[in-house]
């Protein structure tokens, strides 16, 4: 009787939560280490079918660099990084658009229909949803540094996610985007996920990280911010304290909130059922990230 209590405790907790955020829009980024394994992908797939059947609407966003690279590896190709962006020439961009519309986007929507969830892929094989251009880093000197098929959102067709998500069903967007002449370009993931969160003004976006957020100390496990708003996050960028993979992530995330998004959470993935933990409980597990000045 005292179990059963307790999960109806847990149950009414997370009822001010559910009503708070019915038929609001979530985009979730999934990808790195959380990708890797098989029962860390169902728990993740579980918590977002949860979502939508109380009436949340999550659109799921993933990458797959691990997967490429191992693809890449196996047709020969060596993967080439610079400045953190994998160079993407034409016979790679034929296999990146593969890997991650063709097989792990495939792979996530058969994974949640297994779970009578209903999901389908959105990609250039299927409805395009994502525009891109090409994208032009500067060198050192100021020089243009070409990243071959690489490129940035500047577009969304939010209103095929829109009525994807209003008919019941949870839209999964591999990180291919289409120029303006039908060509596929790579894009980094996490700017992905920001892009479509920006431009259809939603109330969460989500990164699920293989850390459990942002820490104070990174050498103190202990010092999970639990809460931090957005000019904070720049001072600990510029303290190295955000440092190395993290700073992408949150810079996505900085962009996101001055474009309008409510809120960024940062949480570990591979924690079980993490996203409930984090949307539908008073405390959350991770990082939540506001705008400057908010009240957290």
């Amino acid at each position: 009787m005292r179990e059963a209590i307790q999960k109806a405790d847990v149950l009414i907790e997370a009822l001010g939560w559910i009503r708070r955020f019915r038929d609001r829009h979530v985009v979730i980024k999934l990808g790195g280490s959380a990708l890797d394994d098989e029962e860390t992908v169902k728990n993740l797939l579980t918590d977002v079918i949860f979502m939508e059947a109380v009436g949340m609407r999550p659109i799921l966003v993933h990458g797959g660099g691990k997967a490429i690279s191992t693809a890449m590896q196996q047709a020969g190709l060596e993967p080439r990084f610079v400045q953190g962006r994998r160079y993407t020439d034409e016979q790679a961009i034929e296999l990146v658009s593969r890997v991650l519309a063709g097989e792990i986007c495939s792979d996530l929507v058969q994974k949640m229909q297994q779970q009578a969830g209903y999901a389908i892929g959105l990609s250039y094989l299927t409805q395009n949803c994502l525009v891109g251009e090409k994208l032009t880093l500067n060198g050192e000197n100021g020089e243009p540094i070409d990243l071959g098929r690489v490129g940035r959102i500047v577009d969304v067709d939010a209103d095929l996610i829109r009525r994807t998500c209003a008919g019941g069903i949870i839209p999964v967007i591999p990180s291919i985007a289409l120029d303006r002449d039908g060509n596929k370009l790579n894009v980094n993931a996490d700017t992905a996920a920001a892009a479509v969160a920006t431009l259809l003004n939603v109330e969460k976006l989500i990164f699920l990280s293989d850390v459990p957020g942002i820490f104070r100390d990174p050498d103190d496990s202990d010092s999970l911010l639990n809460h931090v708003d957005a000019e904070q996050c720049r001072t600990l960028i510029a303290d190295g304290i955000i440092a190395a993979g993290m700073v992408p992530k949150v810079d996505a995330a900085l962009e996101a909130i001055a474009a309008g998004v409510r809120k960024v959470h940062i949480v570990d993935g591979r924690m079980s059922h993490s996203l409930l933990l984090e949307i539908y409980s008073d405390r959350g597990i991770g990082t939540e990230i506001v705008p400057s000045g908010s009240a957290v």
